[in-house]
C-alpha cells in the first residue's frame, strides 16, 4: 500500500492509523465510519459489501476495528453480513491492553424491531456481552428474551436516538466508536452530525443496479469534510476524511 497524500511513499496502515490523535468531544466518543464502495457509488454487490473488497480493504477493516472500543452496526447489516463477535490476534490484543482497552471491541447493534436471534453467535460466542441499542417502546417480550444474552439499552422512543446512544456508550467508557453502517444508519448519523471521521475504500468496480450508498435517508444536509489521507493499493483507493468543525 502506498500513500498518494499527504506524503507519497509506502505506508503501514496499522502504524499510520494508530498514530492518529482522535480527540473525542466531551459528551460522546470519537465516531469513525468505515465503508467500501464501487467507483459508481454502490456499497453492495449481490446484497453484501464483501464482493467489493480486496486484501487491502480487509487490512484496513481489521486495523480500524482494532482501534475501536465499540463497533456500531445496524441489525439488518449484521444479518446481511453474517456478523459474529469481533476478533483480534495476539499482537493486537496486547496493543489494545497497552492502550487501556479491552482485548476486543464490543459489538453494539442498533435495532428498533429487536428482530434478533438470541441463539446467534453474536451473542453466544461474544467474550463480552453484545450491546443492543433500542427504544423504550420496543416489543417487551423480545426485549426480555434478548436481555438474557445481551446488554439492552433503551435510547429514544419510536426510533433509536443515536446522540443519546453515543452518550450512553461514552458514559460506559467508550472513547472511540467505529460505525460499519449500513447506509440507513450512516444517513441518520449524517443528519445529526455525529461523524468525525469517514474512511471509504473505493473499489475498482462498476456494478450498476440500484445498490445502496454510503449514507441514505434522513434529512438532506451538507457537512464539510477535509481529506486526511489518500492511499492506493492494487487499484483500490483508501480515503480518510475528517469532519471540518
Amino acid at each position: 500500500m502506498r500513500a498518494l497524500l499527504p506524503r507519497p511513499g509506502p505506508v503501514d496502515p496499522a502504524a499510520a492509523h494508530a498514530a492518529i490523535d482522535r480527540e473525542a468531544p466531551s459528551d460522546r466518543p470519537w465516531v469513525m465510519v468505515n465503508m467500501v464502495a464501487s467507483v459508481d457509488g454502490s456499497t453492495a454487490l449481490d446484497g453484501a459489501a464483501g464482493g467489493l473488497g480486496g486484501p487491502g480493504d480487509r487490512e484496513v477493516f481489521f486495523v480500524l476495528r482494532a482501534l475501536a472500543d465499540v463497533i456500531l452496526v445496524a441489525a439488518g447489516t449484521a444479518r446481511a453480513e453474517t456478523y459474529g463477535p469481533a476478533k483480534a490476534n495476539a499482537t493486537r490484543r496486547a496493543e489494545r491492553l497497552a492502550r487501556g482497552q479491552t482485548e476486543v471491541p464490543r459489538i453494539a447493534l442498533v435495532s428498533r424491531s429487536l428482530d434478533l436471534d438470541p441463539a446467534s453467535r453474536l451473542f453466544t460466542e461474544a467474550s463480552e456481552r453484545t450491546l443492543i441499542l433500542t427504544t423504550t417502546d420496543a416489543d417487551a417480550d423480545r426485549k426480555r428474551r434478548l436481555a438474557g444474552v445481551a446488554e439492552v439499552l433503551e435510547v429514544g422512543a419510536g426510533s433509536v436516538d443515536l446522540a443519546a446512544a453515543l452518550g450512553a456508550l461514552h458514559r460506559g467508557g467508550a472513547r472511540t466508536v467505529l460505525c460499519e453502517g449500513g447506509g440507513s444508519l450512516n444517513g441518520q448519523m449524517v443528519e445529526h452530525d455525529l461523524i468525525d471521521e469517514l474512511n471509504v475504500t473505493y473499489s475498482p468496480m462498476m456494478v450498476g443496479g440500484g445498490g445502496p450508498r454510503v449514507a441514505v435517508g434522513g434529512a438532506e444536509v451538507a457537512h464539510r469534510f477535509q481529506l486526511g489521507h489518500l492511499w492506493e493499493d492494487d487499484d483500490f483507493l483508501f480515503a480518510r476524511y475528517l469532519r471540518r468543525r
